[in-house]
């Protein structure tokens, strides 16, 4: 919430209560910001690699030194359950190892065939100020994407983090700066919009790294289009889930119950849709709707609790309006909301749904949900499966629930997606491109991969003469 003075204030999800309050910068700031940073670039361009893989070892120290209150902090600002928000701690201790130890080959020179009398070779130079705009429903994840390997790609990073998790863009700041990182290297800013647009389209920012919705990612490529600043985009998802008739049934829906429901399905990899071989399906829903009906929805402060509300009350009322046009369109819901008291119209809390009897006339298979809701339909055959999952706007990632590794490759072959999960679903391996198709992004993050989209080649052709 944002008030006519220019102060951002957090309340929680769980209760409405004040986390924080925070002002925000001015254009004075901002100003200030982007000159520091174009400042800072070229000594950290020329601090060699090693250094700057040690710097971002300490920084992961530093961080996890404040698990505790990190972990608090996080459950405070959008409601994610406290047994559950030191999981992101940890990931972002992961995927910031592993970016480190991919750095030295990815950021080494390419050398083709050697020719005598030349020297050839192809440097991967910095693009110079990296502009991360983070998102809220994992803060810390998301923001490590790009941060961690932009900052070894000799880059100089300005974050501007969610009004709704402010505190992370702090959090940042303070492990880095304890990890002995140059100033000016890494700086955040609380933005309103207009403002953290106005960032986009400044001409000393040189990449745009966005996390966030599709109308906004819109927004960004036209506002940095006029200087052709490159942009990268992690945006939308409707993700899918195919189950086949000889999946591992209790493992299929244990996982996808999971990857369905855990964040409140407030993920962009998130299954909001299922397609179930005619032959299983009927077990199939029963067991995912016991499995559902074990969640604990209440205060996220509570260790017991294993579903929290949503972000705020209006994400909630849009996924309660996405499954009331569906039951009125002929879909049936699954789920007694009553056995989750916790759940209440005009709040943040929302039971978990269930939904069958669907299809792609229904909105709430067409458009990213992004809350607790999963339709099921009922598939004969793999083409219709593959059909079905390709019939969207959105293509993140897909996951095939089968014993089959060849037939997972031949229908993974077929799906318009970034990534194909087997037995698996709503993760992110740091080695592996992390990647979408369609409205669900542009470019690239994490892998050796990732490094490419953070710098520039540049080639050297050298000839001896005698």
């Amino acid at each position: 919430m944002r008030d006519a003075a220019g102060f951002q204030t957090i309340l929680a999800p769980a209760d409405g209560r004040v986390v924080a309050v925070r002002q925000l910068h001015d254009a004075v700031a901002i100003d200030h910001a982007l000159d520091r940073a174009v400042a800072a670039q070229p000594a950290w361009r020329e601090t060699a690699l090693s250094e700057r893989m040690a710097i971002c070892t300490r920084f992961i120290a530093a961080f996890q030194e404040k698990s505790d209150a990190i972990a608090a902090e996080i459950t405070a600002q959008m409601g994610r359950p406290i047994a559950q928000a030191p999981g992101e701690i940890n990931g972002l201790a992961d995927r910031a190892r592993t970016m480190i130890n991919l750095a030295p080959a990815a950021l080494a020179p390419l050398r083709p065939t050697p020719i005598a009398g030349f020297e050839r070779f192809i440097r991967r130079e910095p693009l110079g100020v990296v502009y991360v705009i983070g998102a809220w429903n994992y803060p810390y994840l998301i923001t490590v994407n790009s941060v961690i390997p932009a900052l070894l790609a000799g880059n100089v990073v300005v974050l501007k983090q969610a009004p709704q998790t402010l505190l992370c863009a702090e959090r940042f700041a303070e492990a880095f700066a304890a990890a002995g990182l140059p100033e000016g290297v890494f700086q955040f800013l609380h933005l309103t919009n207009h403002d953290a647009e106005s960032v986009v389209r400044d001409k000393r920012v040189d990449f745009v790294a966005f996390t966030g919705s599709v109308a906004t990612g819109h927004r960004v490529v036209r506002a940095a289009a006029d200087r052709f600043a490159g942009v990268g985009l992690e945006l939308g998802g409707k993700d899918p889930a195919y189950v086949r008739h000889d999946a591992v049934l209790d493992h299929a829906v244990a996982n996808l119950v999971d990857g369905a429901f855990f964040n409140s399905g407030q993920s962009c990899c998130a299954i909001e849709r299922i397609y179930v071989d005619a032959a299983i399906y009927q077990p199939f829903v029963d067991r995912f709707v016991a499995a559902t009906n074990q969640y604990r929805l209440g205060d996220p402060a509570d260790p017991a609790t294993t579903l929290g509300p949503m972000v705020n009350a209006a994400a909630a009322d849009f996924v309660r309006g996405q499954i009331k046009a569906a039951i009125g369109q002929g879909a049936r819901a699954l789920i007694d909301e009553a056995a989750f008291p916790a759940s209440a119209a005009g709040t943040a809390y929302l039971a978990p749904q269930v939904l069958v009897d669907v299809d792609h006339t229904m909105d709430v298979m067409r458009r990213e949900s992004f809350g607790p809701v999963v339709g099921i339909m009922k598939t004969p055959t793999d083409q219709a499966a593959i059909d079905l999952m390709n019939d969207s706007p959105y293509g993140l990632t897909a996951s095939i629930w089968t014993q089959d590794s060849a037939q997972a490759l031949r229908i993974g072959d077929a799906l318009q997606t970034g990534t194909v999960f087997m037995n698996r679903c709503d993760y992110l391996d740091p080695t592996l491109a992390w990647v979408g198709t369609k409205d669900s992004g542009r470019g690239c993050t994490l892998s050796s991969i990732g490094f490419e989209h953070l710098t520039r080649p540049k080639s050297f052709h050298f000839r001896s003469v005698t």
